[in-house]
């Protein structure tokens, strides 16, 4: 048997959303169980540049921003352990108990803070290419194709941001997107219409990509397809990244908290005066951050989201 780790409140994940509800759950005495899961740091750490999280810090990457709020939550002592949590044994009523790889936690209350991870195409050709050219992480993979033509795929801030990242260290860098319009910033498409004339990007819209071209070594090639004329076109890249959103990190609750189609954790947003926002359908059982935002997805909207669940769980402690 796997040793036990009791607590009044267990967190689950350590993006923004967890690490802000550890930070305001430690300051309350609760003295929270913050448990990482096999991504530490969350999506952020694959961002490199950011510049929208308030308090003035221009340019900060995402992997410093992360550790920032990690030793913040460290610095009021939260006991953060390095697990993953593998199986839900109780979630009928307090209290409940989940099995990690490492421990068994049993505790009062729990924020789900588990954040998403990247979509792919569903090309039968992308299943051969991952880790052989294929990527959703300029950041992580980027320097591996410097000098080199890649292409991006996507129209939001994310592709937006690979691109001109990738600009920076490649040779060419071709932006595919199914519209002719783009769901990025303003200020994110000004930036690009600046790079867009040295040619160092170039846009391919609104296009889809049919196939992905190569061999035993890897990426050679896409097949795009327009979608307004029927053209197609095989473009010559070495490295391709897939930025075309994300897909929450939920299944393990499936058939245990009500979600939506998508699978975001659905929670008593209907209710602006209840004590309870980011309580799921079990009482006691809280969530926050992208595992419940299909809409916003900002790393400030999350960290807000954590820091209104380790208040619902304040509130709940109290009334037990």
């Amino acid at each position: 048997m796997k040793p036990n780790k009791k607590t009044k409140l267990l967190i689950l994940g350590s993006g923004p959303a967890g690490y802000t509800a550890a930070i305001y759950a430690t300051r309350a005495n609760l003295n929270p169980i913050l448990v990482t899961g096999n991504n530490i740091g969350g999506q952020l750490t694959q961002t490199f540049n950011i510049e929208n999280w308030p308090g003035n810090f221009p340019n900060i990457t995402g992997q410093k921003l992360m550790d920032q709020l990690h030793n913040h939550a460290k610095y009021f002592s939260t006991n953060i352990i390095s697990d993953t949590i593998i199986k839900i044994i109780n979630f009928k009523k307090s209290p409940f108990i989940v099995e990690g790889n490492l421990f068994t936690y049993i505790c009062n209350s729990i924020i789900i803070a588990t954040g998403s991870y990247p979509k792919f195409l569903g090309l039968d050709s992308e299943k051969k290419f991952i880790g052989k050219g294929l990527s959703s992480c300029a950041v992580c993979d980027g320097f591996l194709y410097r000098n080199k033509t890649v292409a991006v795929i996507g129209g939001g801030n994310s592709a937006v941001e690979e691109a001109l990242y990738l600009s920076t260290i490649t040779s060419k860098v071709h932006l595919i997107h199914r519209k002719n319009t783009f769901n990025a910033e303003k200020i994110l498409l000004k930036k690009l219409k600046l790079i867009l004339k040295n040619k160092k990007i170039i846009l391919h819209t609104p296009y889809i990509v049919k196939e992905i071209l190569g061999n035993n070594t890897g990426i050679t090639g896409i097949k795009i397809y327009s979608i307004y004329d029927k053209n197609i076109k095989i473009i010559p890249i070495y490295g391709l990244f897939i930025l075309i959103g994300t897909i929450p990190n939920s299944s393990l609750f499936k058939n245990i908290l009500k979600m939506d189609k998508n699978g975001y954790i659905l929670i008593n947003n209907d209710k602006l005066n209840s004590l309870n926002f980011t309580q799921t359908s079990i009482p006691g059982i809280f969530a926050a951050g992208d595992v419940i935002d299909n809409n916003y997805r900002q790393a400030i909207t999350s960290a807000a989201t954590g820091c209104m669940a380790a208040l619902d769980v304040q509130k709940f402690l109290n009334k037990m």
